[in-house]
């Protein structure tokens, strides 16, 4: 079955909220800085939540750096594309990806979050909206570095979601505000962007993508998201990839290619899609929860993505490990 993932206006469940979240198509829940004033408050939001649905997903972008949504009272995370630049060497740079990524898991999962959608993949190349939320700008390093990252995740019992399939970093526009076309050669982007992509997947690291809204028209002229080739020639056959498929948000400049959002959620979820992301848009996602046809298969992707609750429970009685990982992010927190 495919889903939607929607947000929420404020702090706490309010007006038709409540009714919106019970919708059987509704399969996540997506939280932003307007959604978070405490720790209390936000273990509260997810509290009320959970007794609607307990079964939901809920995530957040959590990167570090600038895309952080919860600051006073978590640690604040570096960028990614920081790290390597302070670290003595890759040992010390690999350490502390590590850390970083128990340390940005365990404190959301502490508050019951299920996802951080992280990490990102992309390279740093032109990409004024990726930049230095890339590890690096070679394919090997980023490859090596989300790696440590990931295991860190894991190690508080947190599935990793890469992205931006299949690479941002080469294209100048932000997606978020304009279309956004990567004319490189279709060997050109195999060979370098797609390889942590590749790596990671082969090595059973991840357990969700979302593609770009960018269009590689040397390869489809779809944007990645609405794309039989990428989501399905690529990404299931190729690569071999048995999870969850994200769409990038619906709402966003990059997805007005396929028109309203119900041609946008039709063609994502035709292409490959599992779950579709309708952010900061509550009438558009509310008009996919009236007469749209969600399609139904025998495979529920949500339970894919539950925290590991053994590994949470181990990561949660070590102190010592949070404490430490979070003087590594003051440390290094420009």
């Amino acid at each position: 079955m495919s889903y939607l993932m929607l947000d929420v206006a404020g702090t706490q469940l309010q007006g038709d909220e409540f009714e919106v979240l019970q919708h059987p198509a509704v399969g996540g829940l997506i939280l932003f800085s307007r959604n978070y004033q405490s720790r209390e408050q936000l273990i509260e939001l997810v509290r009320s939540v959970r007794q609607i649905r307990p079964e939901l997903i809920i995530a957040v972008d959590h990167e570090g750096g600038r895309v952080q949504r919860f600051r006073d009272g978590f640690s604040q995370i570096p960028a990614m594309g920081n790290i390597l630049p302070a670290a003595q060497d890759m040992t010390q740079a690999l350490d502390w990806a590590k850390e970083l990524g128990f340390l940005m898991a365990v404190e959301l999962l502490a508050c019951d979050i299920d996802l951080s959608f992280a990490p990102v993949l992309d390279l740093d190349g032109i990409s004024e909206v990726i930049g230095k939320r890339a590890f690096a700008s070679d394919a090997a390093t980023v490859t090596a570095l989300a790696r440590s990252f990931v295991a860190g995740m894991q190690d508080a019992g947190m599935a990793a979601v890469g992205k931006h399939f299949p690479g941002h970093g080469c294209v100048a526009a932000d997606t978020h505000h304009a279309q956004a076309v990567d004319n490189r050669a279709l060997s050109e982007i195999a060979a370098n962007d797609l390889q942590p992509f590749k790596t990671l997947i082969a090595e059973g690291a991840l357990q969700g993508i979302m593609p770009a809204h960018v269009i590689y028209p040397q390869a489809d002229a779809k944007p990645a998201g609405f794309s039989h080739f990428w989501l399905q020639q690529v990404l299931r056959q190729q690569l071999q990839f048995n999870g969850v498929i994200f769409s990038d948000d619906l709402g966003m400049k990059g997805a007005a290619f396929a028109g309203d959002f119900r041609q946008r959620a039709t063609a994502a979820i035709a292409a490959g899609c599992d779950m579709v992301l309708v952010c900061n848009e509550p009438e558009g996602a509310r008009t996919l929860l009236q007469d749209f046809v969600w399609p139904v298969s025998a495979n529920d992707i949500l339970a894919r993505l539950r925290p590991d609750q053994g590994r949470l429970l181990d990561a949660l009685q070590n102190e010592s490990r949070w404490l430490s990982a979070s003087a590594l992010a003051a440390r290094l927190h420009p």
